[in-house]
This record gives C-alpha cells, sequence and structure tokens, in this order.
C-alpha cells in the first residue's frame, strides 16, 4: 500500500506509530524527469502507467476536486485506523488551496476524470540549513492504481516542486512494517537511522 504516516510532522505533529522509517531525499538523489522541472504549482505532468490505456495527470489540488479528495484522505486514515471531524476536513482543504507558502499544498493524480492519488507536503525552515526543507506528509493510491506508477510520480512531483522552491532536502515518514510502500521508497529516496518519539 502506498502511503505514508500522515502524522508525526515536523512542527510537532502527534502520530500512531511507535517507531517509524525516516526516508529522505537528498539533493544527490536520481534526476527527476524533465517535465517537471519547471515549478509543479504551474503545469502537470502526464504519463502512461503500466497498463498502457491508462492515462494518469499529476496535478496541483482544485476547489473542484473537494468530493474525490475527501473520499481518497478518509481511505487514507482509514489505513492507519484513525479518523479526524469534519471540521478538520474543511480546515486542511482551505489550507491546501491557500497561498500561505509555508502551509500544505497538494498534488493529485487523475485518471479519467477520477482522482486515484494524492499527496500532501509543506515547507519549513531547518535549524541546520539556510534554506527551507519539504515535508511529505501524506501519499495515497486508491487499490487499483497501484503498480502503475501513481505513488512514484505523486513523489516525483514533490520532489520537482522541491526543486523549483531550492529546497535541499524532501523528507517522509513511513512505519517500519510498510513494506510494499517502502521497495518504493527504497528506489527513490535514502533511508535513515532515526527513529521517531513523541510526547505520550
Amino acid at each position: 500500500m502506498l502511503t505514508t504516516a500522515h502524522h508525526g510532522a515536523a512542527r510537532g505533529d502527534h502520530g500512531t506509530a511507535d517507531v517509524v522509517s525516516s526516508v529522505t531525499r537528498f539533493t544527490f538523489a536520481t534526476p527527476h524527469p524533465a517535465d517537471f522541472r519547471l515549478s509543479a504549482m504551474a503545469r502537470s505532468a502526464t504519463f502512461a502507467g503500466m497498463n498502457a490505456a491508462a492515462s494518469v495527470t499529476v496535478r496541483p489540488l482544485r476547489a473542484e476536486d473537494r468530493p474525490d479528495w475527501a473520499e481518497l484522505w478518509t481511505a487514507y486514515l482509514d489505513f492507519y485506523e484513525t479518523s479526524v471531524a469534519p471540521e478538520i476536513y474543511d480546515s486542511t482543504f482551505a489550507r491546501l488551496l491557500g497561498d500561505d507558502p509555508r502551509d500544505f499544498s497538494a498534488f493529485v493524480a487523475e485518471q479519467d476524470g477520477r482522482l486515484v492519488g494524492l499527496t500532501h507536503y509543506l515547507f519549513h525552515r531547518h535549524g541546520w540549513k539556510i534554506e527551507d526543507v519539504c515535508y511529505l506528509q501524506d501519499l495515497y493510491a486508491r487499490p487499483e492504481a497501484r503498480g502503475t506508477g501513481v505513488g512514484r510520480r505523486l513523489i516525483e512531483a514533490v520532489y520537482a516542486e522541491a526543486d523549483a522552491r531550492g529546497a535541499p532536502t524532501v523528507y517522509w515518514l513511513t512505519q517500519d512494517f510498510n513494506e510494499t510502500a517502502r521497495k518504493l521508497y527504497d528506489r527513490i529516496a535514502v533511508k535513515t537511522p532515526f527513529i521517531k518519539y513523541q510526547r505520550p
């Protein structure tokens, strides 16, 4: 399952897993496709999945995506055996569409007019760097879309946006037993030795 732990954000969010693996993309990672070199908020990228008949477009979230986005995010939260109140859906969606450069943003994967995947990310300061770094908080693909490259393309879209913003690092968390997703992460990122702790 292509998911990352949506809790445990750099700004002190709580989490559901006691031990997670931290995965980081450094500047020496594999180069990204040329289509993602410009700001990902200004353009979209289309690719053919493993099924040649299936065309998937990765693009920024739009206001009209609310129903599909809510369905995807609910499924994502269900995977982590958690839920949030309706007002959290409202505030999160508003932040994803807002113009605060330090708030969350989102990319979605669309297939045949239907959203099949999402990712949420934000940029924040880092005490050891002059530049901002990028935290990829949420990643989800519908079961029928897994294995077609949706997860990889969503991560690559975040990589490209980080490049456009001058952020040298993209990182995320996942549960250590999330073996399916980690097969992808091992190919496109570097596993770090850090273990997450949180206030009880």
